[in-house]
């Protein structure tokens, strides 16, 4: 296959979706250390992403997860990561490709990054096969409950009472506007505009 152009900002994406590779790999081989942990959001419609029904219909379009105290069974590939989260105490399998991830962040560091998802739409067909797969006896999932930044911006914060969007990585640019030090990368700081 012959490249007629340079994709640069596909290579600047790919090489910080390996930041995230590389958490997860040093996480799945010896654990979260000291206080990190990690907030991943995911685009739940992307192809290859695997989670059960129940789950989807809580979160037909986007869902975050929080790697921090109870997870298990951590596996890193180089496309897609699998782990066992537990939601209202029922265990439940997640395959998440990386490029399905949306955003990443470790309050604890103040460090975030936030992806540019693309896909091919997929048809009605090839969701029906998607939806054939799923297991029909996948427990339901009442009551799962958002994480709620502002809690957790108050918490980076240390105690300061704070407003911000809810998402995980509103929180990790919160915490960081009062700490020259917090990292938060976002591709569109490189885009042409």
């Amino acid at each position: 296959m012959d490249i007629t152009t340079l994709s640069y900002e596909r290579m600047v994406e790919d090489a910080l979706r390996g930041v995230l590779r590389q958490a997860l790999r040093i996480t799945a081989a010896q654990g979260l250390p000291g206080q990190h942990h990690f907030y991943i959001t995911f685009d739940t419609t992307a192809p290859d992403v695997q989670i059960s029904a129940s789950l989807k219909a809580l979160h037909p379009n986007e869902m975050t997860i929080v790697l921090q105290h109870q997870f298990w069974d951590l596996q890193v590939y180089e496309d897609h990561f699998e782990i066992t989260l537990s939601f209202n105490s029922v265990s439940q399998r997640l395959i998440i490709p990386f490029a399905a991830v949306t955003a990443f962040a470790d309050p604890h560091a103040k460090f975030g990054l936030q992806f540019h998802v693309e896909f091919e739409e997929r048809s009605g067909a090839d969701e029906d096969a998607d939806a054939e797969n799923d297991d029909a006896d996948d427990p339901p999932i009442n009551d799962v409950l958002p994480v709620d930044s502002a809690k957790v911006s108050q918490r980076l914060k240390g105690g300061r009472k704070s407003t911000t969007p809810s998402a995980p990585l509103a929180a990790v640019k919160s915490a960081s506007e009062d700490d020259d030090t917090g990292k938060v990368v976002t591709l569109d700081a490189f885009r042409k505009k």
